[in-house]
């Protein structure tokens, strides 16, 4: 395989990625507001667990709700059968990310986040799933055909659920209104750190 044809296949997947992302803005689920706002009265933390890709996306996700002024932390589902799940308390909301919905770590986090009276928020592809009939609101979101080599690597799909969880967090920063000097409370150290305090001296 000659280097232009190397380069080809690099530069499909990114088309192919970026208009998946893209196509998401028609297609938010009818919940999505209402999740939005219910992270938004969280009272306590917002927890995010997933196992496998949607693991890496869930720990992405809790950082950057914790970014824009939404108190969150990663609960690893494989921990939680091991004295983690102690974290989860009645004014927490819990997201659980799962393509299917039926992986078992998830499902029995969801089950301790509703024993202990927390919300449970589902992001998944099949509503219908163990996940799904334990959620109180449900995130259907499904990611096009052909975006994941082989339908399983989840090169696409992991990207396109980033993107939507990006979107909750706009959302939150917005109903916040979350600002550069809340954040640089948050955020003092590296690049980022620095150019907030370049800004400030201005």
């Amino acid at each position: 395989m000659d280097d232009q044809l190397i380069r080809q296949l690099g530069a499909d997947a990114i088309r192919k990625e970026s208009a998946a992302a893209a196509g998401l803005a028609d297609r938010l689920p009818d919940t999505f507001a209402e999740a939005v706002r219910l992270l938004h009265d969280c009272r306590g933390h917002v927890l995010v667990s997933g196992s496998g890709t949607s693991h890496a996306v869930a720990l992405r996700f809790a950082h950057l709700l914790s970014c824009v002024g939404t108190p969150a932390l990663f609960l690893h589902p494989g921990d939680s059968q091991h004295g983690a799940a102690g974290a989860v308390r009645a004014e927490d909301v819990w997201v659980g990310l799962s393509k299917g919905g039926e992986t078992t770590e998830v499902i029995f986090l969801a089950g301790i986040a509703r024993k202990r009276g927390a919300r449970v928020v589902a992001i998944t592809e099949k509503p219908t799933s163990k996940l799904g009939q334990l959620a109180d609101v449900i995130l259907h979101v499904t990611a096009p055909d052909g975006i994941d080599p082989y339908g399983m690597i989840a090169t696409g799909s992991s990207l396109f659920n980033s993107a939507f969880t990006d979107a909750i967090c706009v959302a939150l920063l917005e109903l916040r209104d979350y600002s550069v000097d809340d954040f640089g409370e948050t955020h003092p150290g590296g690049a980022v750190g620095h150019k907030i305090r370049e800004n400030d001296a201005r």
